[in-house]
C-alpha cells in the first residue's frame, strides 16, 4: 500500500546502489575519490561519512547524489567517498580539496574538518549539508540545512495524534546538537498536535546504526508507558521497529518514506530530501552563480523538501491537522530552529 501523504510535496522512494567505487587510499574510507584527469569537466568530491545503503542520511543524499551525476554527466566529474572513520575526515576532505573545484560533506559530524580544510584551501568550493542550524558560513563555504528539526517537529505532531495511549518519544542516533535540537523540535510538534501528551525524555543511541542498541532504547521507551516513538536513525530504526513489533507499538520512519505495509511497525514517514542539497550546489557550480550562504531548505524552501506521510487514513482528523501545521511552518506562524 502506497503510504498517504498530507498535501505539501512528493514521495520520493528508497533506492540505495553503491557501485563503481574506487579505492581511497590513506584515509580509510571504503570507497572513493578520483584523481584522474577531468578532461576540461567541473570535479565535485563527496564525503559521505556513513554507509550509502544504511537507509537514511546518507542513503537519502546518496539519491541526490546520483540524480546529478546523472543531470550533469557531461559537465562534472563526481567522486565519493563513504564509510569513513571519524580520524579520518580531514584527510579525505583535504584530498578531495586538491582535486575537486567543489567538495560537499555530509553530516554535523564532519563540521569542525570541513571548516578547517576550508579555510586552508580558500580557492575552493564547500559545501557542508546537516551541521549546525545556526552556524555561519566561510567565505568558501555553504551550510545547507536540511531543517531535521522542522522534520522532527512533524514526527512528533504525528506520533501524537497516533497514540492510544498518549505517550510518545524519540530516539537519537547521536548527542550532536542538531539531533539534540530536533528531539526538542519532536516534543514541541507533539504538544502542538494535543497539549496533553506525555513525551517521554529522548534517548541517544551513541551510534546512528546500531540496530540492537536502538531496539534496547526503544524497548525502554515502550516499557515506559509509549506507543508512538520518533526517530533520526540510519540502520538503527530497523531495531526500533524491531521493539515496536514485540510491544505492538508503532514509530514514524525516515528520512526516506517505503510503501505501506512493508512493517506494520511503520505508522508513516516523515520525510526529507537530502540529496536535494546536493543538487542544489552541484546546479550552482554548473550555472556558475555558486556561493556561500546558509540555505534553509524543508517546508520553507522555493520546493518543499519536507513531508508527513500517513499509513493509516482512516481518521481525517489526523491529516488535517497535520495539515494546518505544516501551513503554519509555512507560513512562518511556527518557527522550528
Amino acid at each position: 500500500m502506497a503510504p498517504s501523504r498530507t498535501s505539501l510535496s512528493t514521495l520520493a522512494v528508497a533506492a540505495s546502489v553503491v557501485s563503481g567505487l574506487l579505492l581511497l587510499t590513506g584515509c580509510g574510507g571504503s570507497s572513493a575519490a578520483g584523481d584522474t584527469d577531468g578532461g576540461g569537466k567541473l570535479r565535485v568530491g563527496v564525503l559521505f561519512p556513513g554507509s550509502l545503503s544504511d537507509d537514511g542520511f546518507m542513503a537519502s543524499a546518496h539519491l541526490g547524489y546520483q540524480r546529478a551525476e546523472k543531470r550533469h554527466a557531461g559537465a562534472v566529474q563526481f567522486s565519493k567517498v563513504e564509510q569513513v572513520a571519524t580520524a579520518d575526515y580531514e584527510k579525505a576532505l583535504v584530498r578531495f580539496a586538491t582535486t575537486s573545484d567543489l567538495v560537499i560533506s555530509l553530516g554535523g559530524q564532519t563540521d569542525a574538518d570541513v571548516r578547517n580544510v576550508a579555510a586552508r584551501f580558500p580557492k575552493v568550493k564547500f559545501a557542508e549539508i546537516g551541521g549546525p542550524a545556526d552556524g555561519k558560513p566561510l567565505a568558501n563555504l555553504s551550510l545547507y540545512d536540511p531543517q531535521q528539526a522542522e522534520a522532527a517537529f512533524l514526527s512528533g505532531a504525528a506520533s501524537a495524534l497516533l497514540s492510544e495511549k498518549g505517550t510518545v518519544g524519540f530516539v537519537g542516533g547521536a548527542e550532536l546538537p542538531a539531533i539534540v535540537n530536533a528531539a526538542k523540535e519532536y516534543a514541541r510538534g507533539a504538544e502542538a498536535a494535543d497539549p496533553d501528551v506525555k513525551v517521554l525524555a529522548p534517548q541517544y543511541v551513541g551510534d546512528f546504526n546500531d540496530v540492537a542498541k536502538a531496539k534496547q532504547s526503544a524497548l525502554a521507551d515502550f516499557g515506559a508507558g509509549a506507543d508512538v516513538l520518533g526517530q533520526i536513525l540510519n540502520l538503527g530504526h530497523k531495531g526500533v521497529a524491531q521493539a515496536a513489533g514485540q510491544r505492538k507499538g508503532k514509530l514514524i520512519g525516515g528520512p526516506i518514506a517505503h510503501p505501506c505495509g512493508t512493517d506494520p511497525a511503520y505508522a508513516g514517514y516523515v520525510e526529507t530530501d537530502i540529496g536535494a542539497e546536493i543538487e542544489y550546489a552541484v546546479d550552482h557550480l554548473v550555472a556558475g552563480d555558486w556561493k556561500a550562504e546558509a540555505v534553509h531548505f524543508g517546508l520553507t524552501f522555493t520546493e518543499p523538501r519536507n513531508d508527513i506521510v500517513l499509513c493509516d487514513t482512516s481518521d481525517p482528523a489526523v491529516g488535517k491537522k497535520l495539515d494546518e501545521l505544516k501551513r503554519k511552518i509555512t507560513a512562518g506562524e511556527i518557527t522550528t530552529r
